[in-house]
């Protein structure tokens, strides 16, 4: 019989083996809770500025453009009214041209009765002009309608 070799066992070290490290280790990402609160709420104090800014830049703009206009206003009336006086007179003048024939006609004769001045509309300024002209005058810049 052959001599069987005796096995010697794996024993654990002297005093055991060390503690095993079963936790998670996660490296940190990122800023903090209290540092993310600080950012959020430094942001919104800047937006808030900057927003509280823009508002009133854009309300000195309002009004300084509110004061051109009322600067500009008698002159643009008073523009309007040339024009309003001019397509009258040439309506006069085509309507004396028109019915010249007719006895006991009255040209200019105001179909209001009334001495008031009474703002014409748009269809007795242009009703002797072209069409387009009249339709661009009432509807303007309305052609996309």
């Amino acid at each position: 019989m052959a001599a069987v070799a005796k096995v010697k066992q794996d024993m654990p070290p002297a005093g055991g083996y060390g503690p095993i490290d079963y936790k998670r280790h996660l490296p940190r990402r990122g800023l903090s809770g209290y540092s993310l609160f600080a950012l959020g709420i430094g942001s919104l104090l800047v937006g808030y500025y900057t927003l509280i800014k823009w508002n009133r830049e854009r309300r000195r703009l309002l009004i300084e453009e509110l004061e051109s206009r009322i600067a500009l206003f008698p002159l643009l009336q008073a523009e309007s009214d040339r024009r309003t006086l001019r397509l009258l007179r040439e309506n006069l003048e085509e309507e004396a041209n028109i019915m010249k024939d007719v006895p006991g006609w009255k040209v200019g004769e105001s179909v209001f009765h009334t001495d008031r001045w009474v703002t014409p509309t748009a269809d007795e300024l242009y009703y002797l002009r072209p069409s387009d002209e009249r339709y661009h005058q009432k509807y303007g810049f309305q052609w996309y309608v």
